[in-house]
Parts: structure tokens; C-alpha cells; sequence
């Protein structure tokens, strides 16, 4: 494998159920990349998150900042832990550092429904949805984490910030994002979520988007509210292709989305900028069953997904892609007879059950590999 090209992959196991995702996804990430023939995968495990804050008084080591900037993409299960906080009484979030200090100004959040899993809205068109939240990273709301402000015990004030530099990135990111999904049949339309009716910071995030959308209109664009579009995830969100909105709107709203699916164990994310992307499911730590082999690991597995796909584009590996397919299908093959249920959803299937159901099905040679994609 020496001629094949190598990919770096830093991996933080963090805290909670992350350490007992992590090991199963690097398993099956070295099975599809072997599988494919076509790369090498190198995993650089780093320390972070609140564990390492209670070791070590920091939760982001500068080694392992280093490391993760060196490294081709980033492969994150899960960090913080609601009883361990800085001194001014919030979380350990060192996934946020990451997010500011490589300006990791996409959150993508795919919604799409998996084969034979339990649906969630009783409209039979909820049994096939597909489509993805874009969340901006880190302005909107966020921009304040660290900075708000306390006046004595009266009043605490909190600064949303939206810039044009980073909107328009956005905005080009959605459209490209939409273009990309047209493609294999989605419609081809993005909406811009905000509350410009109220407030001056999103009048200025719609006018940035009407100016990139004319400059995209080979796709259509539209506007929607923010409280309207909460609504609308509920009564027809098989209507959506292509979201996207601030980042305090996006943290809400994605997991709302993630109900439509059964539940944050199987809503996969990737927060992406212009050099570096973190892959990491939505859910957190979930430290009140860690340890206990409960964990779904399906939401770990698609990101990872996510993450070949990145990859492929980013380096120019087009058998990263047909890796990253084969997991998803992998995934899809594993569910799709109804039988395999994690507890999550209701069943009884742990960590392992499901980890051993999806590499099974990924070296099942009637579902497509990596190579044969």
C-alpha cells in the first residue's frame, strides 16, 4: 500500500459513550478504505474534552490542536459532560473551539430517514425523507460564547454577529450544496431561514443571500421564518432540499430535524471551512448510559461516511467516495429488514449489535463495496 495515498485522520473519543462509538467506527473505516484499495486511512488519537480538562486543566491540549490542524480531516465522537464546567458555569466544549479556531463556518446536518427504521410522522411521505440543515458555525449568537455580558445582577446581555464575508461562504456552500443534490434528483432549492422581520441582523443575512442567489439562478431560492419553518419540519418537511440559517436557529432546529429520524443516534453532522472539516454525530457524551454497551453508534458510522466524501473531494480520491457510499449503504442494508433496533429507538440492540450488523452487511457481497461503486 505504500504507492496508495495516506490519510491522516485525527480522532478525538472525548468523553461518555465517545469512547465506545469511536472504536467500532475506526473498525469499519479500515474495512471500507481496504475494501475500496484505493487509500490508506492513519488514525491520530488526541486527547480532549472534559476528562482531559478534570487531568490536565485544559480541554483542548495545544498538541492536539496542532495535531488536528496537520491532519487531513478530523473524526469526532462526543466531549463535555453536564457536571464538569469552566468557572464561569459553562460546559466544557472543546468541538466549539475547533469550530472558531479553523473557521469552520458550515454545519452541515443531513435528515434522511433509514430503511426499516420506526417512523416517526405518520404521513407515508415521512418514510423517505431527505434533505439537509446548513448551519453557520461560527457567528450568529455564538459569536457572544465568552463574551456575554453580566450588569451586576439586573441584566445579561448576549451579541449576535452576522458578518458578509462569512454569509456569503455560506450561502455559495448551500447553493453548491443544492446544485450537487439536483443532480441525483432532489430540486435543486435552497431556503433561507432568519427572523428578518424582526430583526436588523437577519434583514442583512436575507439581503446577502438574495445577492448570492442571483448569482445562482440556475436554482430556485426562497425565504422562510424561523418560527414558521419549525412548523413546517412537522407538517410537510418532506417539501425541503437545502437549509440554511444562523447559527443559534440551526442549533434548534437540527435537532428537530434529528426527531424526524428517530432520535440523535442516527443524525450524523460535519462542520466544514475552506481547509478543514470536523465529522462528528449530533448527539453529545450522553454520560448516563456510558458504559452499559447501549450506545447507537449509527449516527458515528454516517459521519464517517460524511467524512470520506469530504475527503474525496478535498484530495482528489474519488475511491474515498465509493468508500463512504458503501458504509452508507452498509448502514441502510443493516436496517432495512426492521430487525435491528437500538435502544434508542426502542429495541434492544447495543453498540455491538448494531456495529456487527452494518460491517456485516459492508462485507455482504450482495450490497455494493467500495469498490464496485
Amino acid at each position: 500500500m505504500d504507492n496508495l495515498p495516506k490519510l491522516e485522520i485525527a480522532v478525538f473519543e472525548g468523553d461518555g459513550i465517545g469512547t465506545e462509538i469511536t472504536e467500532p467506527c475506526l473498525d469499519l473505516l479500515l474495512a471500507a478504505s481496504e475494501s475500496s484499495g484505493g487509500f490508506e486511512l492513519v488514525f491520530n488519537r488526541l486527547p480532549a474534552g472534559a476528562g482531559t480538562y478534570q487531568r490536565e486543566g485544559t480541554a483542548l491540549p495545544a498538541e492536539s490542536m496542532d495535531a488536528a490542524r496537520k491532519a487531513d480531516a478530523i473524526l469526532l465522537a462526543a466531549m463535555g459532560l453536564p457536571d464538569v464546567r469552566y468557572p464561569d458555569g459553562t460546559e466544557v466544549a472543546p468541538q466549539l473551539d475547533l469550530r472558531f479556531e479553523f473557521g469552520l463556518y458550515a454545519g452541515v446536518r443531513p435528515v434522511r430517514g433509514l430503511p426499516g427504521t420506526p417512523a416517526v410522522l405518520a404521513d407515508p411521505r415521512a418514510a423517505s425523507l431527505d434533505f439537509v440543515l446548513i448551519r453557520e458555525s461560527t457567528e450568529g449568537l455564538f459569536a457572544s460564547r465568552g463574551k456575554g455580558v453580566i450588569d451586576g445582577d439586573r441584566e445579561a446581555r448576549d451579541t449576535q454577529v452576522i458578518t458578509r464575508p462569512v454569509s456569503e461562504r455560506l450561502f455559495d456552500f448551500a447553493f453548491d450544496l443544492a446544485r450537487k443534490r439536483r443532480t441525483a434528483g432532489s430540486p435543486g432549492r435552497v431556503t433561507c431561514v432568519d427572523k428578518a422581520n424582526v430583526f436588523k441582523s437577519f434583514a442583512f443575512f436575507r439581503q446577502i443571500f438574495d445577492e448570492r442567489a442571483a448569482l445562482n439562478d440556475d436554482l430556485e431560492a426562497e425565504h422562510a421564518y424561523v418560527d414558521a419553518t419549525a412548523l413546517n419540519m412537522i407538517r410537510r418537511p418532506w417539501d425541503f432540499d437545502v437549509l440554511v440559517t444562523e447559527n443559534m436557529f440551526g442549533d434548534i432546529l437540527s435537532d428537530l430535524a434529528a426527531g424526524l429520524i428517530g432520535g440523535m443516534g442516527m443524525a450524523p453532522s460535519a462542520d466544514v471551512g475552506e481547509a478543514h472539516a470536523v465529522f462528528q454525530p449530533c448527539h453529545g457524551s450522553a454520560p448516563d448510559i456510558a458504559g452499559q454497551g447501549k450506545a447507537n453508534p449509527t449516527a458515528m458510522f454516517l459521519s464517517a461516511a460524511m467524512m470520506l466524501e469530504w475527503l474525496a473531494d478535498k484530495h482528489e480520491v474519488p475511491d474515498c467516495a465509493r468508500a463512504g457510499l458503501a458504509i452508507r449503504n452498509a448502514v441502510d442494508q443493516a436496517f432495512g429488514a426492521g430487525a435491528l433496533r437500538p435502544s434508542d429507538l426502542g429495541g434492544d440492540a447495543g453498540t455491538l449489535a448494531v456495529s456487527e450488523a452494518v460491517m456485516a452487511a459492508l462485507q455482504d457481497p450482495r450490497v455494493p463495496t467500495a469498490a464496485a461503486i
